[in-house]
């Protein structure tokens, strides 16, 4: 006699599906409370303890961010692509897939350019005294991620 069993206990014992499917992985970093000019005086000002918000001092944090992608990259051996405007981004990690011989690993790191709007702090003198102020402005720049 046998026990009856639902479909799923059939399943359950019976079937097994593995899938590994990523081929590649973008890393955009968006911090929607520092897209506004507001948010990046609260950061400068209460997060980074500055008595004045100046964006000077964002810099050398890019500048080091990008300098650690670059160890890491010597580090592993593995090659930066700086992708150009219109560049095709599928046939570079194609090319790149066919030259992969590891099970799985880091390909390259991809450095793309994008139109982006920052917050930039500008110096300015006042009219009585040759005080400098410094004065956040909305701008359009080009940022660069690594």
């Amino acid at each position: 006699m046998t026990v009856p069993q639902t479909v799923a206990d059939v399943l359950r014992h019976h079937v097994t599906l593995e899938s590994e499917s990523i081929d590649r992985m973008y890393l955009n970093v968006y911090i929607p409370t520092l897209q506004t000019v507001g948010g990046v005086v609260w950061y400068l000002r209460a997060h980074k303890r500055q008595r004045f918000a100046s964006t000077a001092t964002l810099a050398p944090m890019t500048e080091a961010f990008v300098k650690e992608v670059g160890r890491f990259a010597r580090r592993h051996r593995l090659k930066v692509v700086r992708f150009h405007r219109g560049q095709r981004k599928d046939e570079t990690t194609r090319l790149h897939m066919r030259r992969f011989r590891g099970r799985e690993g880091v390909l390259y790191i991809g450095q793309a350019q994008e139109k982006a709007r920052v917050v930039r702090t500008e110096r300015r003198r006042t009219e009585r005294s040759s005080n400098h102020l410094t004065a956040p402005s909305g701008a359009s720049a080009n940022a660069q991620r690594a």
